[in-house]
Protein backbone atom coordinates (compact mmCIF):
# COMPACT_ATOMS: atom_id res chain seq x y z
CA UNK A 1 0.00 0.00 0.00
CA UNK A 2 1.26 3.62 -0.87
CA UNK A 3 1.02 6.74 1.53
CA UNK A 4 -1.90 8.65 -0.99
CA UNK A 5 -3.44 4.88 -1.13
CA UNK A 6 -3.67 5.07 2.56
CA UNK A 7 -4.78 8.55 2.56
CA UNK A 8 -7.69 7.39 -0.32
CA UNK A 9 -8.92 4.89 2.41
CA UNK A 10 -8.92 7.76 5.42
CA UNK A 11 -10.80 9.76 3.10
CA UNK A 12 -13.59 7.29 2.02
CA UNK A 13 -14.06 5.48 5.19
CA UNK A 14 -13.16 8.29 8.01
CA UNK A 15 -13.27 11.92 6.99
CA UNK A 16 -15.13 12.77 3.39
CA UNK A 17 -13.96 16.30 3.99
CA UNK A 18 -9.64 15.68 3.75
CA UNK A 19 -8.23 17.74 0.50
CA UNK A 20 -5.72 15.65 -1.33
CA UNK A 21 -4.53 16.34 -4.44
CA UNK A 22 -3.61 13.33 -6.84
CA UNK A 23 -3.79 12.25 -10.32
CA UNK A 24 -1.77 9.84 -11.70
CA UNK A 25 -0.75 7.55 -9.46
CA UNK A 26 2.21 6.04 -10.91
CA UNK A 27 4.91 9.26 -10.12
CA UNK A 28 4.55 10.90 -13.49
CA UNK A 29 2.36 13.56 -12.78
CA UNK A 30 4.25 14.89 -9.52
CA UNK A 31 0.46 16.15 -7.95
CA UNK A 32 0.60 13.99 -4.81
CA UNK A 33 3.74 15.83 -3.39
CA UNK A 34 3.71 16.26 0.52
CA UNK A 35 6.00 15.76 3.22
CA UNK A 36 5.86 12.64 4.89
CA UNK A 37 7.39 11.88 7.61
CA UNK A 38 8.99 15.60 7.23
CA UNK A 39 10.64 14.87 3.95
CA UNK A 40 9.17 16.45 0.94
CA UNK A 41 7.67 13.10 -1.46
CA UNK A 42 5.16 11.44 -4.36
CA UNK A 43 2.76 9.90 -1.72
CA UNK A 44 1.59 7.66 -5.12
CA UNK A 45 5.56 6.50 -5.25
CA UNK A 46 6.19 6.12 -0.92
CA UNK A 47 5.00 2.79 0.51
CA UNK A 48 3.88 2.42 3.98
CA UNK A 49 5.66 -0.50 4.63
CA UNK A 50 9.61 1.66 4.01
CA UNK A 51 8.42 2.94 7.70
CA UNK A 52 7.45 -0.44 9.68
CA UNK A 53 6.16 0.16 12.42
CA UNK A 54 6.51 3.73 13.26
CA UNK A 55 3.94 6.23 12.96
CA UNK A 56 3.35 7.75 9.41
CA UNK A 57 2.32 11.97 9.58
CA UNK A 58 2.03 13.64 6.48
CA UNK A 59 2.35 17.53 5.84
CA UNK A 60 1.49 20.25 3.44
CA UNK A 61 4.62 21.28 1.70
CA UNK A 62 6.45 23.50 2.65
CA UNK A 63 7.05 27.25 1.05
CA UNK A 64 3.87 27.35 -0.73
CA UNK A 65 0.36 29.35 0.17
CA UNK A 66 -1.42 26.28 1.76
CA UNK A 67 -5.05 25.95 0.01
CA UNK A 68 -6.91 23.13 2.33
CA UNK A 69 -5.11 20.16 4.18
CA UNK A 70 -2.73 18.65 2.23
CA UNK A 71 -3.05 20.99 -1.16
CA UNK A 72 -1.11 23.83 -1.74
CA UNK A 73 -1.25 26.77 -4.18
CA UNK A 74 1.12 26.31 -7.42
CA UNK A 75 0.48 29.27 -9.00
CA UNK A 76 3.40 31.29 -7.92
CA UNK A 77 5.44 27.83 -8.91
CA UNK A 78 4.54 28.17 -12.16
CA UNK A 79 4.40 31.28 -13.18
CA UNK A 80 8.51 31.44 -11.96
CA UNK A 81 8.70 28.68 -14.17
CA UNK A 82 6.99 30.43 -17.32
CA UNK A 83 9.84 33.52 -16.35
CA UNK A 84 12.66 31.01 -17.53
CA UNK A 85 11.53 30.19 -21.04
CA UNK A 86 10.73 26.15 -20.47
CA UNK A 87 10.56 26.08 -24.28
CA UNK A 88 12.60 25.48 -27.39
CA UNK A 89 13.21 29.35 -28.72
CA UNK A 90 13.71 29.49 -32.43
CA UNK A 91 14.69 32.84 -34.69
CA UNK A 92 12.52 31.03 -37.44
CA UNK A 93 9.60 30.81 -35.81
CA UNK A 94 7.68 28.83 -38.83
CA UNK A 95 9.94 26.30 -39.27
CA UNK A 96 8.88 24.94 -35.59
CA UNK A 97 5.19 24.69 -36.81
CA UNK A 98 6.29 21.94 -40.05
CA UNK A 99 6.36 18.24 -40.04
CA UNK A 100 8.13 18.16 -43.17
CA UNK A 101 11.63 18.43 -41.80
CA UNK A 102 13.58 17.87 -38.22
CA UNK A 103 16.77 18.40 -36.14
CA UNK A 104 19.47 16.17 -36.30
CA UNK A 105 20.83 15.33 -32.78
CA UNK A 106 24.16 13.66 -31.42
CA UNK A 107 24.08 11.41 -28.91
CA UNK A 108 26.02 12.97 -26.97
CA UNK A 109 24.32 16.65 -27.58
CA UNK A 110 20.93 14.72 -25.81
CA UNK A 111 23.18 13.62 -22.99
CA UNK A 112 24.01 17.18 -22.39
CA UNK A 113 20.13 17.70 -21.10
CA UNK A 114 18.38 14.67 -21.16
CA UNK A 115 18.60 14.14 -17.59
CA UNK A 116 17.23 17.19 -16.69
CA UNK A 117 14.16 16.57 -18.88
CA UNK A 118 12.74 14.33 -16.33
CA UNK A 119 11.57 16.98 -14.07
CA UNK A 120 7.76 16.31 -13.46
CA UNK A 121 6.94 19.82 -11.76
CA UNK A 122 6.08 18.50 -8.35
CA UNK A 123 7.67 21.21 -6.55
CA UNK A 124 9.71 18.85 -4.29
CA UNK A 125 12.74 20.62 -4.89
CA UNK A 126 11.73 23.57 -4.27
CA UNK A 127 9.66 22.58 -0.71
CA UNK A 128 13.06 21.53 0.77
CA UNK A 129 14.83 24.33 -0.26
CA UNK A 130 16.71 25.95 2.23
CA UNK A 131 17.15 29.14 0.21
CA UNK A 132 13.41 29.15 -0.90
CA UNK A 133 12.64 29.21 2.60
CA UNK A 134 14.48 32.61 3.36
CA UNK A 135 14.05 34.25 -0.15
CA UNK A 136 10.50 34.18 -1.12
CA UNK A 137 12.30 35.87 -4.35
CA UNK A 138 14.93 33.46 -5.53
CA UNK A 139 13.93 31.08 -8.75
CA UNK A 140 14.22 28.20 -7.07
CA UNK A 141 15.82 24.83 -7.92
CA UNK A 142 12.70 23.55 -10.57
CA UNK A 143 12.72 26.70 -12.82
CA UNK A 144 16.55 26.99 -12.41
CA UNK A 145 16.83 23.25 -13.81
CA UNK A 146 14.12 23.82 -16.56
CA UNK A 147 16.75 27.06 -17.53
CA UNK A 148 19.41 24.82 -17.86
CA UNK A 149 17.50 21.76 -19.61
CA UNK A 150 16.71 24.06 -22.14
CA UNK A 151 19.84 25.82 -22.25
CA UNK A 152 21.60 23.39 -22.84
CA UNK A 153 19.57 21.53 -25.71
CA UNK A 154 21.64 22.13 -29.12
CA UNK A 155 18.38 22.86 -30.65
CA UNK A 156 17.55 25.98 -28.69
CA UNK A 157 18.76 29.37 -29.62
CA UNK A 158 17.43 31.12 -26.73
CA UNK A 159 20.25 30.51 -24.29
CA UNK A 160 21.11 34.61 -23.72
CA UNK A 161 17.60 35.58 -22.72
CA UNK A 162 17.64 33.07 -20.14
CA UNK A 163 21.06 33.58 -18.68
CA UNK A 164 19.73 37.23 -18.49
CA UNK A 165 16.73 36.31 -16.48
CA UNK A 166 18.73 34.37 -14.19
CA UNK A 167 21.72 36.01 -14.14
CA UNK A 168 20.94 38.30 -10.89
CA UNK A 169 20.40 38.75 -7.17
CA UNK A 170 17.56 36.26 -6.53
CA UNK A 171 18.26 34.34 -9.58
CA UNK A 172 21.47 31.63 -10.04
CA UNK A 173 23.78 33.51 -7.63
CA UNK A 174 21.23 32.83 -5.12
CA UNK A 175 22.01 29.02 -4.50
CA UNK A 176 23.76 28.21 -1.60
CA UNK A 177 24.40 24.63 -2.53
CA UNK A 178 22.67 23.06 0.28
CA UNK A 179 21.92 19.80 -2.11
CA UNK A 180 18.40 19.28 -1.13
CA UNK A 181 16.74 19.72 -3.92
CA UNK A 182 18.55 17.26 -5.58
CA UNK A 183 18.35 14.79 -2.71
CA UNK A 184 14.35 14.56 -2.73
CA UNK A 185 13.57 14.56 -6.58
CA UNK A 186 12.16 11.20 -7.33
CA UNK A 187 12.96 11.44 -11.17
CA UNK A 188 16.77 12.17 -9.94
CA UNK A 189 17.02 15.37 -12.33
CA UNK A 190 19.89 16.49 -9.80
CA UNK A 191 18.51 20.82 -10.19
CA UNK A 192 22.02 21.93 -7.88
CA UNK A 193 24.40 20.29 -10.80
CA UNK A 194 21.90 21.96 -13.15
CA UNK A 195 22.31 25.57 -11.31
CA UNK A 196 26.05 24.87 -11.20
CA UNK A 197 26.32 24.22 -15.02
CA UNK A 198 24.30 27.35 -15.41
CA UNK A 199 27.16 29.12 -13.34
CA UNK A 200 29.30 28.26 -15.44
CA UNK A 201 27.52 29.36 -18.46
CA UNK A 202 27.16 32.91 -17.24
CA UNK A 203 30.87 33.98 -16.18
CA UNK A 204 32.41 32.04 -18.99
CA UNK A 205 32.70 34.05 -22.70
CA UNK A 206 32.74 30.24 -24.46
CA UNK A 207 29.73 28.76 -22.52
CA UNK A 208 27.60 31.92 -23.09
CA UNK A 209 28.77 32.09 -27.11
CA UNK A 210 27.25 28.23 -27.10
CA UNK A 211 23.92 29.41 -24.95
CA UNK A 212 23.43 31.64 -27.76
CA UNK A 213 22.33 28.25 -29.90
CA UNK A 214 23.97 27.62 -32.82
CA UNK A 215 22.05 27.11 -35.75
CA UNK A 216 21.38 23.60 -36.66
CA UNK A 217 21.22 21.81 -39.99
CA UNK A 218 17.66 21.30 -41.33
CA UNK A 219 16.84 18.12 -42.79
CA UNK A 220 14.08 17.00 -44.93
CA UNK A 221 12.50 14.07 -43.82
CA UNK A 222 11.68 11.65 -46.59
Amino acid sequence: MTVLAALLYAKEQMDHSLAIRFSCRMASCGSCGMKINGLPRLACYTQVSDFGNSPITVEPLDHYPLVRDLVTDFHGFFSTHQSVKPFLVRRDVAEQETYESEYSQSQRELDNFLQFSYCIKCGLCNAACPTVATDPLFTGPQALGQAYRYTADSRDEGGNARLNVIDQEHGVWRCHFAGACSFVCPKGVDPALAIQRLRRLVVTPSGAKRAGGPLMPKHTVQ
